[in-house]
């Protein structure tokens, strides 16, 4: 009969900081804490549940893949919430492409109105000279 071995959680908690391509100053910033701390939290065997609770969200996955960490698991629910709004990692566009495009449409439009009045200019100066 073997005993489990018991869950080191910091030390999960720094696989999935490091899956989250993340360093340790910014987990610290985003929990409001040092670098230092962050450092004796990973080389932890335990977390107390309010600091685990936020780390997590932190990390953006929920405390109980922290407690129960596997690569797998890990993969699995940073891959279903790739649409996460954390203000410490984010990955999506921060404008919106098609209003970009409208711009660009736009100024396109206005400098191809100045080139048509421009070469009406010079039709009516071309006819003055020609008259």
């Amino acid at each position: 009969m073997s005993t489990a071995k018991p869950k080191h959680i910091g030390r999960n908690i720094s696989r999935i900081r490091e899956l989250r391509d993340m360093k340790q100053e910014a987990l610290a910033q985003a929990i409001g804490t040092t670098q230092q701390s962050i450092s004796i939290i990973e080389g932890s065997e335990s977390v107390d549940d309010e600091k685990l609770k936020k780390i997590a969200e932190a990390l953006g996955v929920p405390a109980e893949v922290i407690r129960n960490f596997s690569e797998e698991a890990v993969f699995n629910i940073i891959g279903n919430t790739a649409d996460n709004t954390s203000s410490v990692v984010s990955f999506g566009c921060t404008f919106n492409p098609f209003d970009k495009l409208l711009e660009v449409v736009e100024k396109n439009e206005k400098l191809y109105e100045r080139l048509v009045e421009a070469e009406r200019e010079k039709v009516v100066l071309l006819e003055k000279l020609l008259k």
